[in-house]
């Protein structure tokens, strides 16, 4: 019987000379409806994934449900399958941000994902959601790729970037009428909610590298 024959081969892929002046930020906002938004007006992944995230969900509550041996079996089958699919998402969500960044001359800013599930206030469906995503996972791809390519790196403290007005920065809960939109009560300034947060992401990555936070890329960079 003939059996089945697999060539591994690896090889060294030279880095980039980092780009140590970068012609501003693309800021990187992390979501629940959108997975990543960037301060371009493109949002990655969306309404399609978080179907079939829900209908995985559904799944994974029912095999738990029926807790036999075969249910077990099929639960982790499928756990293996839904990370795999979330992994390939990551790779082309990071690559298509880092090749955009690089085209461009510009750095990449981040939020620190440290607390980002404590510190977000939603409704029971939707923590579910967040929780559900490897955004660490998504963030360690980006960085990685943004390495190889040259394209530096800074992490900012994302904290009320959702209510700040990128345009006047009026910071107030009630910017916030909705989910996906925001519209400030000072200056009246309306736009995605999303689009509006990574705007302000990438306000804040420019100010960490104009301090000296950071000079080279790209290393982890924090900003209170």
């Amino acid at each position: 019987m003939p059996g089945k024959w697999f060539l591994i081969a690896t090889c060294d892929i030279d880095e980039a000379a980092p780009n140590t002046h970068p012609a501003g930020f693309l800021g990187v906002d992390l979501g629940i409806v959108n997975i990543a938004a960037t301060s371009d007006g493109v949002r990655h992944a969306g309404r399609g994934i978080n179907r079939k995230r829900n209908n995985d969900r559904k799944l994974r509550s029912k095999l738990q449900k029926k807790n036999t041996k075969s249910a077990k079996r099929r639960g982790k089958k499928h756990a293996g399958k839904e990370a795999r699919r979330a992994k390939d998402i990551n790779h082309k969500i990071s690559k298509r941000i880092v090749a955009e960044a690089e085209r461009t001359g510009r750095g990449i800013a981040l939020e620190t994902l440290t607390g980002i599930r404590e510190r977000a206030r939603l409704r029971k469906p939707q923590r579910t959601t967040l929780h559900s995503w490897p955004f660490a996972q998504l963030a360690s791809f980006i960085a990685y790729k943004a390495k190889r390519a040259g394209v530096p790196v800074v992490y900012v403290n994302p904290a009320y970037t959702s209510q700040e007005c990128s345009h006047c920065h009026h910071t107030a809960r009630g910017n916030r009428p909705s989910q996906a939109r925001f519209s400030c009560r000072v200056c009246g300034f309306v736009d995605h909610a999303d689009h509006n947060a990574s705007h302000n992401i990438a306000h804040r990555g420019w100010y960490v590298w104009v301090c000296g936070a950071q000079s080279t890329a790209p290393e982890l960079t924090l900003i209170a």
